[in-house]
């Protein structure tokens, strides 16, 4: 029988009111991935969890593990957890959720004198936002898992121009642990993975509903550096049939590839299809036609059959368009990701707990990528608890109803419990 359990929401909030007073910018929340914003977050946590009295330890990739023992430390351990890094001025939830929610669902459990079967971890990764900074991601996780690639520790973080080993090493970390092929974390010793995060999308809010249980986690096609090559030309001198246009003939991809994620949906597709950035170049000019445009192209589903027919378009169009508008279309390399279906044992295991604390959910798949992909597919069972939140995601206005977020712990704790008796 689990007893009654209670997290400890008031810590949760003085460390997210804590987080907020050392990251604010000015406008929004900065916390860089492998800088000095995420070393201070980590630091912040680990005092935190000292004084919990939990066992606290990093690997060598700089994830941080704060670990309340259980009777049989050769079990396979409980994890909860999320990331502290962050975009450029976003929000103070977003990865912070989940990493205080395992604090409070551990720090209730301790004040419960709760003692586990098996150890129950709070994890927190490195770099979970690596888009905003590195062209990867869940460098911190995938290190951990050991399915980092060695060579992608050659990559450059997009600010400072210098590598991912240079900035794992900057903060005090051993890049050699992924030449190596180390590996901390795998099927053979974690028995659940779960992460709590906000919604970053509308749904819940709109629904009226404070959780969701995440039934998969979307893989991705991504353009980073696309580009229309045409011609610069006088805007009033230079006739239509004359005309090299970059930035219209971009318009045109966008339109289409619009077009196409409509019929899609229309067939019963499940993704999304966005042009995150169009820009004409710096050269441009007012009473110039632009030569030059620039794009990024960002497609998700949780099947990448989706996102192969939006890039069958793509192919096409682009080929369309070059021959009409007399451009070249250069589409750079492209990146991407595999989804990640959440496990049915922990979908389960979410589900009686919710139920157990008559806590209305609803099923739902995610719209953005997480830590917990990368444990699915390194084969550990993963699963994700999402937190009703207002004003989306990866912005200033960012928000969430401790209420909601109360909810959320309660489940995650109920979760550990069971699965750790």
């Amino acid at each position: 029988m689990i007893p009654n359990l209670t997290p400890d929401v008031a810590l949760a909030e003085r460390l997210f009111a804590e987080l907020r007073a050392r990251s604010f910018d000015g406008t929004g929340i900065t916390r860089e991935a492998y800088g000095p914003g995420e070393r201070m977050a980590h630091a912040l946590m680990r005092e935190t969890a000292d004084g919990l009295g939990l066992e606290v330890r990093a690997d060598p990739v700089g994830n941080l593990y704060m670990t309340l023992p259980g009777t049989d430390r050769a079990a396979k351990r409980v994890l909860l957890g999320s990331h502290l890094d962050s975009v450029r001025q976003g929000g103070n939830f977003d990865g912070a959720a989940g990493v205080l929610a395992g604090l409070a669902a551990v720090a209730g459990l301790k004040q419960a004198g709760f003692t586990p079967g098996r150890d129950i971890t709070v994890m927190v990764t490195r770099a979970e936002e690596a888009g905003a900074w590195f062209p990867t991601s869940y460098p911190g996780s995938r290190g951990a898992l050991g399915t980092l690639p060695a060579e992608e520790l050659q990559i450059r973080r997009m600010d400072s121009g210098r590598t991912l080993a240079e900035h794992m090493r900057e903060e005090g970390f051993d890049p050699a642990h992924v030449e190596r092929g180390g590996k901390e974390l795998g099927p053979d010793n974690v028995a659940a993975f779960l992460e709590v995060h906000i919604e970053q999308g509308p749904v819940l809010e709109a629904e009226g509903i404070p959780i969701g249980i995440v039934t998969g986690i979307p893989g991705s096609r991504r353009l980073r550096q696309g580009r229309v090559l045409g011609e610069y030309n006088h805007s009033g001198g230079t006739p239509r049939k004359y005309r090299r246009d970059a930035a219209i003939a971009l318009a045109d991809l966008a339109y289409h590839l619009d077009e196409t994620w409509c019929r899609l949906e229309a067939e019963g597709h499940h993704l999304v299809c966005t042009f995150c950035t169009m820009a004409t170049t710096a050269e441009a000019g007012f009473t110039k036609i632009p030569g030059e445009a620039t794009f990024q192209l960002d497609v998700r589903s949780v099947n990448l059959h989706s996102c192969d027919a939006v890039f069958e378009v793509l192919y096409d169009r682009v080929a369309q368009i070059e021959a009409r508008r007399g451009v070249r279309f250069d589409l750079g390399p492209e990146g991407g990701s595999r989804p990640g279906p959440m496990d049915a044992g922990v979908q389960a295991g979410l589900r009686r707990a919710a139920e157990a604390l008559a806590i209305p959910y609803r099923a739902m798949a995610s719209g953005g990528g997480h830590d917990a992909a990368a444990f699915a597919q390194a084969g550990v069972p993963a699963g994700m608890l999402f937190v009703r939140n207002q004003h989306g995601s990866h912005n200033p206005k960012e928000d969430m109803r401790i209420e909601d977020f109360a909810a959320a712990c309660a489940v995650a704790q109920r979760f550990a419990a069971e699965l750790a008796q």
